[in-house]
């Protein structure tokens, strides 16, 4: 049962894709959401079908207001300052808060960062931490600052990682493992209790926004930058490739170290071993292809693929790609 005074602390949620889903239904389970900020709606297709963000959806369900501005300007302001929201709760939502929209708030605002801030600050801090090949990240609570994820620490609980996640599975993941940080961030606003840690500036590094073109596959680069690139892709923009002038996602790959056989131009096709996948040369030893996509098919295991794409021993991968 909750208590009296979490209930009468209201909050603003800020959120749009479904990492932020189950902070969104916890908060609304402990404590009183009065209103949900997410994006506007995304057009997908060559018909431009709309469809509706991931956390609209979960906010519609529990009948809750849901604003979608294109920008945060003074209307916008003027329709969050009628909800009466307190504290300001924010995760992915997308988009960086000025001044006057963070005085609506006298709590002020948090912020779930799914990083080991101040390292990978920055819209992409998954992908990043897979690309750089972490042993561990975390989750980071922090208050929301004019400095995009500046802010002081609240909390931050390590996440250990085993080394073959994807940015699918570890957002997953996170976005489970958040709920009780940021419950008890709360709570701890509620209870006066907060010790705030100011980050350290000189150990900031930031990550990008990633592009389509971000998926392009450069053989010269090492067989274990390009397994981590496969792995941070998934499940978008995907790590491609070409096969006979058409896209070619790879969707899974893993490395071997030490090839019974010579080495080969980067991007070449070096063999088969029919337990591990297909043996591609890189700039250092060898990524072995084992889940692949051809442009307008469907995904399947390298067994499968060989069965119905013609791949002969010598054939070289290109990033030149025909994607139409």
């Amino acid at each position: 049962m909750q208590g009296r005074s979490e209930r009468r602390l209201k909050l603003l949620f800020a959120g749009t894709p479904q990492i932020a889903v189950p902070s969104l239904n916890a908060l609304t389970d402990s404590f009183e959401v009065v209103g949900v900020l997410c994006a506007p709606d995304a057009y997908s297709g060559r018909g431009k079908k709309r469809i509706a963000q991931p956390v609209k959806i979960a906010a519609e369900k529990r009948a809750l207001p849901v604003l979608q501005p294109e920008r945060l300007d003074a209307e916008t302001r003027l329709q969050v300052a009628a909800l009466g929201a307190r504290l300001l709760v924010v995760f992915a939502y997308g988009r960086l808060f000025g001044p006057r929209f963070l005085a609506l708030f006298p709590e002020g605002g948090i912020n779930l960062h799914p990083s080991a801030l101040p390292r990978f600050r920055g819209p992409s801090p998954i992908s990043a931490a897979i690309l750089a090949g972490c042993k561990q990240t975390a989750i980071s609570v922090q208050r929301v600052a004019l400095e995009m994820d500046a802010g002081d620490i609240l909390v931050q609980k390590s996440f250990p990682l085993k080394g073959d996640e994807t940015t699918a599975y570890l957002g997953a993941a996170l976005s489970h493992a958040a709920v009780p940080e940021l419950i008890r961030v709360v709570r701890d606003i509620i209870d006066g209790s907060l010790n705030p840690i100011p980050q350290n500036e000189s150990e900031a590094t930031y990550c990008k926004t990633i592009s389509k073109d971000d998926g392009l596959i450069d053989w010269e680069m090492p067989a274990s930058q390009l397994e981590r690139m496969v792995r941070a892709y998934n499940p978008w923009p995907t790590a491609r490739t070409s096969l006979h002038g058409k896209s070619l996602a790879v969707l899974e790959a893993s490395l071997l170290e030490s090839p019974p056989f010579a080495a080969g131009v980067p991007g070449t096709v070096l063999g088969i071993d029919r337990s591990r996948g297909i043996l591609i040369q890189t700039g250092r030893a060898i990524l072995v292809l084992r889940r692949l996509q051809l442009a307008s098919r469907k995904s399947l295991d390298f067994q499968a693929f060989l069965n119905g794409t013609r791949l002969k021993i010598g054939t070289v991968l290109g990033v030149h790609v025909n994607e139409k």
